[in-house]
């Protein structure tokens, strides 16, 4: 096979891939955006805040499980031998599952605590994380895998199992019932994830797993717990300080970016293993990569905000009902966020590939601070609107920041794999795949 044949090859392996990534975030976001919208139609914009709080405060669990378990397995287990794999998705999506069971417990008794409005909906949430956990395990373990296309049918087996639990759920009509409806088809879906791979998750080789994955893993945690417990605070300060119709409004203004939103974390499931593969295969190429990437959602989502600002009234109060008057004040910031943020998440995928988890933890410790100090400064000088310039503004400089520590990470990489005096190069900082 001549050169030109292997790159064809190679390039249309990786279009593949992709196109099994942006189509499973396809399916799982749509599922997301239905109900999203479904709740905000039916139960208005103060019961939808509440949903909002359960919805952030799952993320956050949602992102202590994948710093422990599936972003060291896509890190050090993306391409490796089936054998090897097997061995560690029974690992990592028992300690997904393990997760979801010990915080589930503490979220419970926290709602069964807190009682009133918010109460039942966090006690509901913390019966279904286990289920959840597994699921979005399952998916980053067919990712790592390069088997995009399991993960994209088992979000499809979720969206239909979501079907008859949100007629359930409507006819209860509380935000407790919509959240238990969207928890349990998502078990569904998880266990049919056992199904597929046939691999049982080890629940009891959870400690082993955070043993072994401890030098990424803790650092892994801090990142993204510091993201998304970041949009945690944030919503719980605006509940504060404007109201719980503000989180609502938010998040309204959210799932109008939903379709785009979709595309850029369907490709966030491919590009940590992509740029794993670009590293291996050939290393000059991982900034251009990192670039088009980035450079490219930037682009995508700037075109899609300006899509809605062009839209008519009438179109946004059929989506969002009540909701859509104060979302729409919120267009031109959220987009200008999510653009900065599609820009860096193309430089974080490729801190991810470098193994350079102390750089990256530096960029989101940064990000998440900006995130929490704008967003919060914002609502108390402007209130809604002025918190969502404070987010944007936050976002488009710690993208900065990103692209600055990959810079630097890349120099390193080049001057770790210059040959020595002894004539072989020096071991690059690549993360070691171990069985």
């Amino acid at each position: 096979m001549t050169a030109t044949a292997t790159a064809g090859s190679a390039k249309r392996a990786l279009v593949g891939r992709l196109s099994w990534g942006l189509a499973d975030q396809a399916a799982s976001s749509m599922s997301n955006f239905v109900v999203g919208i479904y709740v905000a139609r039916s139960l208005g914009v103060t019961a939808f805040g509440v949903f909002s709080l359960a919805w952030v405060t799952y993320g956050v669990v949602l992102n202590v499980s994948r710093g422990l378990a599936t972003d060291p397995l896509v890190v050090r287990f993306s391409g490796v031998p089936e054998e090897s794999w097997r061995g560690a998705v029974a690992r990592a999506t028992g300690t997904a599952l393990g997760i979801g069971t010990v915080l589930g417990a503490v979220c419970l008794v926290a709602g069964l605590a807190l009682g009133g409005r918010v109460g039942p909906a966090f006690a509901c949430l913390g019966v279904m994380l286990p289920g959840l956990l597994l699921q979005d395990a399952w998916r980053f373990s067919f990712f790592a895998a390069g088997v995009g296309r399991k993960a994209f049918v088992n979000d499809v087996v979720w969206g239909i199992a979501l079907v008859p639990a949100m007629v359930v759920a409507a006819q209860v009509g509380t935000v407790a019932g919509f959240v238990l409806a969207w928890g349990a088809s998502a078990t569904v879906a998880a266990g049919y994830g056992c199904l597929q791979s046939g691999i049982r998750p080890r629940t009891a080789k959870a400690r082993g797993w955070l043993r072994e994955q401890r030098d990424l893993g803790y650092r892994y945690l801090v990142e993204n717990v510091s993201l998304s417990g970041a949009s945690q605070l944030r919503a719980y300060g605006l509940g504060v300080l404007i109201g719980v119709g503000a989180v609502g409004a938010v998040r309204g203004a959210e799932l109008l970016l939903g379709p785009f939103l979709a595309v850029l974390m369907g490709l966030s499931l491919v590009t940590v293993p992509e740029a794993a593969r670009v590293l291996r295969q050939a290393p000059h190429r991982l900034g251009t990569f990192c670039l088009l990437l980035g450079g490219g959602q930037a682009a995508g989502a700037l075109l899609w905000g300006g899509a809605l600002l062009l839209m008519p009234d009438r179109l946004g109060e059929l989506a969002l009902g009540g909701v859509w008057p104060s979302a729409a004040q919120l267009i031109v910031p959220i987009t200008l966020g999510v653009a900065g943020a599609g820009l860096g998440t193309g430089a974080a995928a490729g801190l991810r590939a470098l193994g350079a988890a102390r750089r990256s933890l530096r960029c989101q410790l940064f990000a998440s601070c900006g995130y929490v100090g704008g967003g919060l400064g914002g609502a108390a000088l402007g209130g809604t609107v002025g918190s969502a310039w404070g987010v944007a503004a936050a976002t488009l400089s710690g993208s900065a920041v990103w692209w600055l520590q990959l810079r630097s990470a890349l120099r390193e990489h080049r001057a770790a794999a210059v040959p020595t005096p002894s004539g072989f190069p020096e071991a690059p900082d690549v993360p070691e795949v171990r069985t």
